[in-house]
């Protein structure tokens, strides 16, 4: 089965390389790269977490990328410079997106202020793919990373295609309500698992109700065409990640999980 990791950070950083180590993983591209031989992984998006200076944003041609508004550059008084540089980035072949991080940035996404970039999104054919859930940083505020804030945007640009990272964990009921809702969003499974695993049976067995919670909304979806295998490295292991989201997805809908979905939603022609 080919894969495609639909969420992941690619970035030379000492947090990155602290999460890796815990993940059993190192941070480089070379190990990047042989897990994926390893793990028949053929392509990866990364989410941004560098400046808008298209020279930040080179990477190996296994990987393509959503150029990122996040903490680092989203500034409201700069909308105009900033809308010029992402709009550079997306006449790019393998920027295939832009990202959003509310939450870590101030701000609800159906704000007017945001609007340039979703129409940004709309002219080139480009999805919007937004943090939602739970953050790792304690000075993000999570009112603004509810799943339920995607519904009014959603509403707004109903010709943006939207993916919700991480499914709105641990919101799963309000997350599913919105994909259902609307047509226009689809989710990424990513950022559900942390660290490396050891025994997978005892993980499945420990995080029982979680699991049974989480396959009960799925099911009550049942939309497997909208939904994104992901494991936002290098935050999880991938062998673990592999295992996890094939256990939690039916096994007859693992090819559109694992590999067509993201194939069609960042239109990556493979």
């Amino acid at each position: 089965m080919k894969i495609i990791d639909a969420h992941i950070h690619f970035c030379q950083d000492p947090y990155f390389d602290q999460i890796a180590e815990v993940a059993g993983h190192k941070n480089t591209s070379a190990h990047l790269k042989d897990q994926y031989a390893a793990h028949n992984i053929v392509h990866g998006v990364v989410m941004g977490n560098r400046s808008l200076e298209l020279r930040e944003h080179d990477y190996p041609d296994y990987l393509s990328y959503c150029i990122g508004l996040d903490s680092t550059c989203f500034n409201v008084d700069e909308v105009v410079q900033q809308a010029y540089l992402v709009e550079k980035h997306l006449q790019r072949k393998n920027c295939v997106g832009i990202k959003l991080y509310p939450g870590y940035n101030h701000f609800y996404i159906y704000d007017s202020v945001v609007d340039p970039f979703y129409q940004l999104a709309m002219q080139y054919k480009k999805p919007v793919a937004i943090h939602t859930g739970l953050t790792a940083s304690s000075n993000a505020l999570l009112k603004y990373s509810h799943p339920m804030t995607l519904d009014e945007v959603a509403v707004r640009y109903p010709h943006v295609q939207f993916v919700m990272c991480h499914i709105g964990n641990p919101w799963l009921v309000d997350a599913i309500a919105v994909i259902e809702k609307n047509e226009n969003v689809a989710a990424d499974l990513s950022g559900i698992l942390e660290g490396r695993i050891d025994s997978m049976s005892d993980f499945f067995e420990r995080k029982h109700g979680y699991i049974n919670f989480l396959k009960v909304w799925l099911e009550y979806l049942d939309n497997y065409d909208r939904l994104l295998y992901g494991t936002d490295w290098p935050l999880a292991n991938i062998s673990n990640y592999i295992e996890f989201v094939a256990h939690i997805i039916p096994e007859k809908h693992h090819d559109k999980v694992f590999f067509d979905n993201a194939n069609r939603i960042y239109d990556l022609g493979l």
